[in-house]
């Protein structure tokens, strides 16, 4: 590793520091507009939903600034070992940062359009996944500014929980539309709604495999749960062959 004088060393450390402040800055921003959109979809608050919608280009200024932080520290400071894999997973983050503001700001776009109809009881449901997987981001993005991979790792392990509760709630929408043909538009734009949120808990658990590697230096060695089985819920069973029905 090249030896740097005091007051270098002292600049690169600051501006490490100031690239962690913006990353904070921008995770808030980012749970909160979440959590914003959230509550106008479930109190049908437009004006609240107006706020999420003006307030996405703030986040992608948070992320344009991240970029250039990190180009600047890449070109002139030349980071290695532990240094290298922050400023890099720092990009990482602040993608995971920018979508999960692009689905909060998805979500408030459809507060108006179910406001057009009747409140499906299934909202409520929609809300509780909001609520889990701002809670996961929460988190996620503690466990990244404080450099806790253990912390982060259960994160990552309770993405299963938001797939279970995203099939059932899939399985509701289901029932509401079969039931009265009313409902099929609330319900079609509800679901879209929690297919949002679905990803907003894929991107916590990429923000805690971010903090594990920061951590450790190498990615998390098993595969990540998932048991989303929305895309089977309306499938035909299939029928088996001889070889399928093998217990071999």
């Amino acid at each position: 590793m090249p030896v740097y004088p005091t007051h270098t060393m002292k600049a690169f450390d600051d501006e490490l520091d100031r690239l962690n402040q913006t990353l904070g800055r921008m995770g808030g921003l980012a749970e909160t507009q979440l959590g914003t959109a959230v509550q106008a979809m479930l109190t049908r608050d437009e004006a609240l939903a107006a706020q999420v919608i003006s307030g996405d280009d703030q986040v992608d200024g948070a992320e344009d600034h991240i970029n250039e932080q990190v180009v600047r520290l890449l070109a002139l400071r030349q980071p290695v070992a532990d240094d290298l894999r922050l400023v890099m997973s720092a990009l990482r983050v602040a993608s995971a940062l920018e979508r999960i503001a692009d689905h909060a700001t998805s979500t408030a776009h459809r507060v108006a359009v179910l406001n057009q109809a009747p409140m499906v009881p299934a909202v409520k449901s929609v809300a509780r996944l909001g609520w889990l997987v701002r809670d996961l981001l929460k988190e996620a993005l503690d466990a990244f500014m404080s450099r806790d991979a253990d912390r982060a790792l259960k994160v990552w392990e309770r993405d299963e929980e938001v797939d279970d509760l995203y099939s059932s709630l899939f399985r509701e929408l289901l029932t509401y539309m079969m039931e009265d043909p009313r409902h099929i538009a609330p319900c079609t734009h509800l679901q879209f709604i929690a297919k949002n949120l679905e990803r907003v808990g894929d991107h916590a658990t990429n923000l805690a495999e971010a903090t594990w590697f920061v951590v450790h230096g190498t990615p998390l060695s098993a595969n990540r749960p998932k048991k989303d089985m929305s895309s089977y819920t309306m499938a035909e069973p299939r029928h088996l062959s001889p070889q399928d029905q093998s217990p071999e």
